[in-house]
């Protein structure tokens, strides 16, 4: 097995650690928010970024809601299933995907265990201009929507090098 396998336990560490780490880092900033700022208090960082304290009772942009917790650790449980089954299929060569797959792991752990602790999930970063804001989320989103941009990339590139002649 090669240095770089994805089934090497070298290389298996080094991606359980970019989820602990993902898993940690969701997990304190959660913490520190909870902690020192009241709901929907407002700390501006720069002009355009803010912490804003809110809970989320559903997945991405307040969606799916009616689910209810349970409904949606389900499913968030299924999908970080399916997601780890993708990383176990991925190719030696495929390092940006995998670490991919790591981040999205790492993001939906982090989510999942706010919402078995806590019932919903705990967002917290808000981009705004004066009339206009996006909708708050939190560091886990942000590894989430990340990892599936490097998945999408290693597949865009995997597209063009199938494309061009040898």
């Amino acid at each position: 097995m090669s240095e770089t396998h994805p089934r090497n336990p070298r290389v298996l560490i080094g991606y359980g650690l970019v989820v602990i780490v993902a898993v940690a880092l969701d997990q304190w900033i959660k913490f520190w928010v909870e902690t020192h700022m009241a709901m929907h208090e407002r700390i501006d960082i720069v002009p355009m970024l803010a912490l804003f304290r809110t809970h989320n009772t559903g997945i991405a942009f307040s969606l799916l809601s009616e689910f209810g917790s349970v409904g949606l650790v389900v499913m968030t449980g299924a999908v970080t299933l399916f997601v780890l089954y993708l990383a176990a299929k991925s190719e030696p060569h495929q390092r940006w995907a995998r670490l991919g797959f790591a981040l999205i792991i790492g993001g939906a752990i982090g989510n999942l265990i706010d919402r078995v602790w806590l019932g919903y999930v705990v967002d917290y970063v808000l981009f705004h201009l004066p009339n206009w804001s996006f909708a708050v989320f939190n560091l886990a989103d942000a590894f989430i929507t990340v990892g599936a941009m490097l998945v999408v990339l290693e597949e865009i590139i995997a597209w063009r090098k199938s494309r061009t002649p040898s």
